[in-house]
């Protein structure tokens, strides 16, 4: 299995990149997880059409040996964290190479999104492009501690 986080833009603040660090650290190596950065294009000289359009293909060139894309947005089926862990599972059984998409501050374009397997909603909050990093992370890593009974999930 393999999770590749592809994020549009490379701006973070540090305490962002250190928890995203920190559960990155703790989740087995068979994970074989990974955050892809994409540098957001030009949103002053471009359109916010052009601007996502040119955004799409960095991305799909990042997730080319992904089996299964996850495209995050706003409008996207929440999932728990049980439900995220069980798609853990499946994907570890399927020995599946997955990209988890988080689009620029222009969102996803609609040719991705219909390009991506699924589409998930992290929360009816509106977050930050880091935060929704970060929170995903943590949530990854609460799915591998659901999945090998580690109290670090409390029901």
């Amino acid at each position: 299995m393999r999770i590749n986080l592809i994020a549009v833009g490379k701006k973070m603040p540090d305490w962002i990149a250190d928890g995203i660090e920190h559960y990155k650290k703790q989740l087995p190596k068979n994970y074989n997880f990974v955050v892809t950065t994409i540098e957001s294009q030009s949103r002053k000289s471009n359109s916010p059409e052009l601007t996502k359009s040119l955004e799409e293909r960095l991305i799909l060139e990042a997730a080319s040996d992904s089996t299964l894309l996850i495209a995050l947005d706003e409008q996207g089926k929440q999932q728990t964290s049980k439900e995220l862990s069980k798609s853990i599972e499946k994907w570890q059984l399927n020995a599946e190479s997955v990209a988890l998409i988080i689009g620029g501050a222009d969102g996803l374009s609609s040719e991705l999104k219909q390009k991506c397997n699924l589409i998930w909603g992290l929360s009816s909050f509106t977050l930050t492009h880091s935060m929704a990093r970060l929170l995903l992370v943590e949530q990854i890593y609460r799915g591998y501690s659901l999945l090998s009974n580690h109290p670090y999930h409390r029901s």
